[in-house]
């Protein structure tokens, strides 16, 4: 049978059914986006200037290719070999082949902090400052990110959160498997989560950090819990969240989302969001249809 390449459409007998093209700034998770699509079964490669990604898709679209789905990663490590990405982005379009472009995008706080963390020279300024590397990447990346179908800002997430964010926007409900909730606890003070899509309140409970006996322990103490728990109000509050809890999450699942973050904050983070948050995973962590994952991110503060 004849591949139908040159009228700029792919073969008839391609089995090829999504081809994401990633790219984005130096530090925002592109390696992070590449391991979830690679744990979902897709044929990824890093890395891949864009003249490549040409010859790959045709592979990909000749009679008798087995790939269905693909990722590849190209951003300005390919040097003067990544300029023509936007053209190829353009020609995938123009030959109707089902392709996406993610863009993962970060403040430059985080991006300097990143790379700080990892004492990695930026690409664009291996002898210069980290922040002109950034400058000059994100006049470089413009183009790129108006062409983008999905931009995510991974500025303040956690690689965790940011596989979730990502399996939650690109990936089918059946690659995702369960529904896989992170209960977070966390203090106002040293600022709410960015990622939550759920945030709680509970500055109203006894507070133990005044009990001088009590301040230096944590949520995970039962003297804590029985504390915070003594005026009944502790109580009257899982009598209202746990029922809420119950009917949201069967409703989120049913729209299809993968990840449901939720966060609950006290002062300082240490007491009593971390109890409630512990009480909460304990209830939802019995059920057969989420994953729970237990996060006290200020538990370690000092108070």
């Amino acid at each position: 049978m004849e591949d139908t390449a040159e009228n700029g459409r792919p073969g008839a007998d391609t089995r090829l059914e999504d081809l994401v093209v990633i790219s984005g700034y130096s530090g925002a998770g592109k390696s992070t986006a590449m391991a979830v699509f690679e744990d979902a079964g897709y044929f990824c490669v890093d890395n891949l200037p864009p003249e490549m990604i040409r010859s790959l898709v045709e592979l990909f679209t000749h009679e008798g290719s087995k790939v269905e789905r693909a990722a590849v990663v190209s951003d300005v490590r390919g040097g003067e070999f990544f300029e023509p990405l936007e053209g190829v982005i353009e020609d995938l379009q123009a030959r109707g082949l089902p392709s996406r472009v993610l863009f993962l995008d970060a403040d430059d706080l985080t991006l300097m902090d990143r790379y700080k963390e990892t004492r990695r020279r930026h690409p664009l300024s291996p002898e210069g400052s980290i922040a002109a590397g950034i400058a000059a990447e994100r006049t470089m990346l413009g183009p790129i990110k108006d062409h983008a179908d999905f931009i995510i800002d991974s500025s303040g997430l956690k690689a965790s959160h940011l596989r979730r964010r990502i399996a939650d926007e690109l990936l089918p409900r059946s690659s995702r498997g369960r529904l896989a909730v992170t209960f977070q606890s966390f203090g106002f003070k040293h600022g709410p989560p960015r990622d939550a899509d759920l945030v709680f309140d509970v500055r109203f409970l006894p507070n133990p950090h005044y009990v001088p006996e009590l301040r230096p322990l944590t949520g995970l103490d039962p003297r804590i819990v029985e504390y915070v728990g003594r005026e009944g109000k502790l109580e009257q509050l899982y009598l209202h969240l746990v029922p809420l809890l119950e009917f949201l999450v069967p409703q989120y699942e049913e729209e299809g989302k993968s990840h449901l973050s939720l966060a609950v904050g006290c002062t300082g983070g240490r007491h009593r969001s971390v109890a409630i948050i512990e009480h909460l995973a304990r209830h939802f962590g019995g059920r057969d249809d989420v994953v729970v994952e237990v996060e006290h991110r200020d538990v370690g503060r000092k108070a």
